[in-house]
């Protein structure tokens, strides 16, 4: 019998958010914000941490959303 770990999510902060997809803070306030015309709704969302107004993205969504820029961007280059 195959045992299955589940993994805690990791947490980025903005910053690391940033360095990791290389957008400026207001770029990806922009994306997340659905009155900016720069929104997108396939952005990762960022969650609350604690009751302060501190926010994080989980690590995974924005892996998956740079693979799935990355993808896109070579479609249409070839």
């Amino acid at each position: 019998m195959a045992v299955q770990t589940q993994s805690t999510p990791s947490i980025l902060r903005r910053k690391q958010v940033e360095a990791r997809i290389g957008l400026s803070r207001s770029t990806i306030y922009n994306h997340i914000d659905p009155r900016s015309p720069h929104y997108d709704a396939t952005f990762p969302k960022p969650i609350r941490l604690g009751g302060g107004t501190a926010v994080g993205w989980i690590e995974s969504e924005v892996a998956d959303w740079l693979r799935r820029q990355i993808a896109a961007s070579r479609k249409v280059a070839t």
